[in-house]
């Protein structure tokens, strides 16, 4: 994944940021350190602390501390990683078992908590009360938008307001709180402080879009997971509103009863609705409008090649195929 231009400009950054997670998993259990170097050792596009050393590069800064602020983010996004594959039962992430089919879901819930504990004590040891009310805030929506999903699941009535609600809060809140905390760490203005967090929403927003028109035409292999896992835990997505408010009858009528239903029985049809209903290209187009208010909002920085790589990671969350 680090092999993606917006990575290069942050290269050494990233690795002191992975030296540091390495040092920071360490615990007296060695339960806790084995599942979570395994769950970070998964890798995967690190988005969100890439965000981090970007937005704070972007705003002159040059300080340690913006490593472990992205250390704090990884962790507090891989506990989340942890509980959602509970709550989801998922057995695939990243193209590995998840932790919970491998150790169960008790150690998997526990060492998530450890990770949320531990990212707490490092904003201690940053000593900055701000960040720390910026972070505790996005974890509590976080959590509420967990909560929202799952109350919605197999509800087929959901609408486009409460979909919009949910990725706020569980998918693009920590992107705001990545950026945001940087602007905040760096010493930014006010106006460009808030331009970074309204820029890691926009972000946020048009990644967990793309996700959801991919969870209908993607490739598995390439996303690390099943195509449909999406319709198969009753989750009413974007794709699947919208094709029941626009599509045919039958088509409606196909797409609630999958959500009520779950399950894959019916993948092969509900993709075809999804797909000749229009819904694909009305979520892409809404993710095509975040993505422009993104880098719009990055113009108040001053030029450089973060500025640049900030932008080309807008563009790559809409762009992608994994």
């Amino acid at each position: 994944m680090t092999t993606l231009p917006f990575y290069t400009a942050v290269t050494d950054d990233f690795e002191a940021v992975n030296q540091l997670i390495i040092r920071q998993l360490h615990s007296r259990v060695p339960l806790v350190e084995k599942i979570g170097n395994y769950i970070i050792g998964a890798g995967g596009k690190r988005l969100r602390p890439l965000v981090v050393l970007l937005s704070a590069r972007a705003c002159g800064l040059d300080d340690p501390k913006q490593h472990s602020l992205a250390a704090i983010i990884e962790f507090l996004h891989t506990a989340t990683l942890l509980h959602d594959d509970v709550v989801d039962t998922s057995d695939l992430r990243r193209g590995r078992s998840t932790a919970n089919s491998l150790w169960g879901n008790a150690p998997s819930v526990l060492v998530g908590d450890f990770l949320y504990s531990r990212a707490f004590e490092m904003m201690v040891e940053m000593a900055d009360m701000r960040i720390m009310r910026v972070l505790a805030n996005a974890t509590n929506v976080i959590a509420e938008g967990e909560v929202l999903q799952l109350s919605k699941v197999r509800d087929a009535n959901t609408d486009e307001a409460t979909y919009f609600e949910v990725i706020r809060s569980k998918t693009a809140m920590l992107f705001e709180a990545s950026a945001h905390t940087a602007g905040m760490l760096a010493k930014a203005s006010d106006e460009q402080t808030e331009a970074l967090r309204q820029y890691g929403n926009a972000l946020g927003i048009a990644f967990q879009l793309i996700d959801d028109v991919l969870d209908y035409s993607g490739d598995a292999a390439a996303m690390g997971k099943n195509v449909g896992d999406d319709l198969a835990e009753g989750k009413p997505t974007l794709p699947l509103i919208y094709a029941m408010r626009e599509g045919t009858p039958e088509q409606a009528q196909l797409v609630r009863q999958a959500i009520q239903k779950g399950g894959m029985e019916n993948i092969a049809p509900i993709q075809a609705a999804v797909r000749d209903s229009g819904a694909l290209e009305y979520t892409e187009r809404m993710a095509r409008a975040q993505r422009d208010e993104a880098v719009r909002l990055l113009q108040i920085l001053p030029a450089s090649v973060y500025r640049d790589s900030l932008e080309q990671l807008a563009r790559f969350a809409v762009n992608r195929s994994f």
